[in-house]
């Protein structure tokens, strides 16, 4: 009989996720043995590692779990709404963790490479466009992120007003600009290329330099600077 088919209880200690982590540490810990954690407790027939392997069999990834609506889990057994909430929680949590790291760090930009590095893991899998600005000192390093969800390039005018306020609020030397693509697909729409025209004309008034913006797709960018138009 395999230990799965028998309550997390009854396994040997070093074998109990939660007892595995307390004397080895979490990095010891499989993915699966992660999720358990989180799920705690299992159903009539299944222990919580069952259900764990199950739903990781079904997204592939705590990636793709981050960006899969929550409607795509609703058939999977002995998952309910408050384990699905700690679980998205949870990534979430991973996800701050390092934007916390980047900000406490003050990284310094040296090319739109970078900005892809920091921003992809987070807008590659994103079912809408959303907009994010980095607020530059003025060795390029960042001050901080602002993140603007409503609104696309096609509003042109109240993202640009949003994005020099927020630029003022943290008396940024400089900005950089990008969102995403959900197509996966980086190459700018006539829109995209106005929208930045006008928003370098706006920076230059307002004695904000717009280093860069930059389109995300799916793992790979389109940058207007690099290409000449800024």
């Amino acid at each position: 009989m395999s230990k799965y088919n028998i309550p997390i209880k009854k396994w040997h200690t070093d074998e109990k996720p939660r007892e595995k982590l307390l004397k080895y540490g979490e990095h010891t810990l499989s993915d699966t043995e992660l999720l358990a954690i989180l799920i705690r407790t299992g159903n009539k027939g299944e222990t919580a590692v069952d259900i764990a392997r199950k739903t990781l069999q079904r997204f592939g990834s705590f990636r793709n779990m981050s960006h899969t609506s929550i409607s795509k889990w609703a058939d999977i057994k002995g998952l309910g709404k408050a384990k699905l909430c700690q679980i998205k929680a949870a990534i979430e949590i991973g996800r701050r963790f390092r934007e916390d790291e980047i900000k406490e760090k003050k990284v310094k930009i040296s090319g739109p490479e970078d900005v892809f590095y920091l921003l992809h893991p987070r807008m590659r899998d994103l079912k809408k466009e959303i907009f994010v600005m980095l607020n530059m000192d003025s060795k390029n390093r960042i001050l901080d992120r602002t993140e603007i969800e409503e609104g696309t390039v096609n509003q042109a005018n109240p993202i640009i007003r949003e994005i020099f306020q927020k630029a003022m609020e943290n008396f940024s030397a400089s900005i950089i600009c990008a969102h995403n693509h959900p197509s996966g697909d980086p190459l700018p729409s006539r829109e995209d290329t106005e929208f930045t025209k006008a928003l370098v004309k706006a920076g230059d008034i307002l004695n904000i330099k717009v280093l860069d913006h930059i389109i995300i797709g799916n793992d790979t960018y389109y940058s207007f600077a690099k290409n000449g138009i800024i």
